[in-house]
């Protein structure tokens, strides 16, 4: 299982970071650019947890949300998709700064599903890093 992880300082506060995370309304594949609004869907929302599916034309998935607002922590875990084997995960980790920013740690969990998945994943071990953190940044700064 291809894992990968990073970390991102930003000077967002850590609830406007988990906000990001766990906002399902109609404008996450505004900030979120790899949703398009035809892959977007709330299946079911709770307090604490939302199903979802997300993705594009190239992937999609759905998905079981899952934080702890006090403990900083968001994970979320592949049930359906065409491209990932259920079980597959992000685990975000929120932590203050002493700036009143927030120190995101990404952990990425990818298990490819078929033989298009399989080449993704491997892609991922090798560029993933990067491209990963680089679009999170991206999403980040959207939220400024």
């Amino acid at each position: 299982m291809p894992t990968i992880r990073f970390q991102i300082l930003t000077d967002l506060p850590p609830g406007r970071v988990l906000n990001a995370l766990i906002d399902f309304s109609d404008q996450r594949p505004t900030v979120w650019p790899k949703i398009d609004h035809g892959h977007f869907r709330v299946h079911g929302q709770g307090a604490d947890w939302a199903d979802v599916t997300e993705g594009n034309a190239l992937a999609w998935e759905r998905n079981r949300y899952e934080w702890n607002a006090a403990a900083g922590e968001v994970t979320v875990t592949t049930e359906e998709s065409d491209t990932w084997a259920p079980g597959s995960q992000w685990r975000y980790r929120l932590a203050s700064t002493p700036s009143g920013g927030t120190d995101v740690q990404v952990t990425v969990l990818r298990t490819g599903r078929g033989p298009r998945g399989m080449l993704i994943g491997a892609l991922i071990t090798w560029f993933g890093r990067r491209i990963l953190r680089s679009d999170m940044e991206k999403v980040l700064a959207r939220v400024r």
